[in-house]
């Protein structure tokens, strides 16, 4: 892709974004391939709820360079709160682990709502979005599919 169509997103960032899916696509082929496990299920949780953080810590930085910082600061800190909710509802068994990668993969397509803002507002790079949606969405589909294998197997 041309750097004009990205913005100021390089192909660096681009190369290393997708790398980062190589580990949901092994935590989902472990859920596939060995059922019996909780290994993949378990990293596919624990990784996406560590990339959920990732997100809103990349949105606490833009807020460091607005002049309304409290506003993209104070959702910044939702991923992490969000991840920290659904890690405490699994550990204490209340919510079943298929159910929280559904959530957590859902959480993660979410936030290109936010993105999407902070671009509209010039907080965000104008390529942005380019990096960000195939990247949301490859993560949050194969953790919903990782839920959804963990759910099957489980009943």
């Amino acid at each position: 892709m041309p750097d004009s169509a990205r913005g100021s997103v390089g192909e660096s960032p681009l190369i290393l974004g997708y790398a980062g899916l190589f580990p949901q696509i092994a935590a989902v082929a472990t859920c596939v391939f060995a059922p019996e496990s909780d290994m993949g299920p378990m990293f596919a949780f624990g990784y996406a709820t560590l990339i959920l953080s990732f997100l809103g810590g990349i949105w606490w930085g833009f807020a460091m360079r607005t002049a309304n910082q409290g506003q993209i600061a104070s959702i910044a800190v939702l991923p992490s709160l969000f991840g920290a909710g659904l890690i405490l509802l699994s550990i204490a068994h209340v919510l079943p682990l298929g159910w929280a990668l559904a959530l957590m993969g859902s959480a993660v397509m979410l936030t290109l709502l936010i993105d999407r803002r902070l671009v509209e507002e010039h907080i965000a790079p104008a390529g942005w979005m380019s990096l960000r949606a195939p990247l949301s969405i490859g993560l949050g589909v194969l953790t919903i599919g990782c839920g959804i294998v963990t759910g099957i197997a489980t009943s």
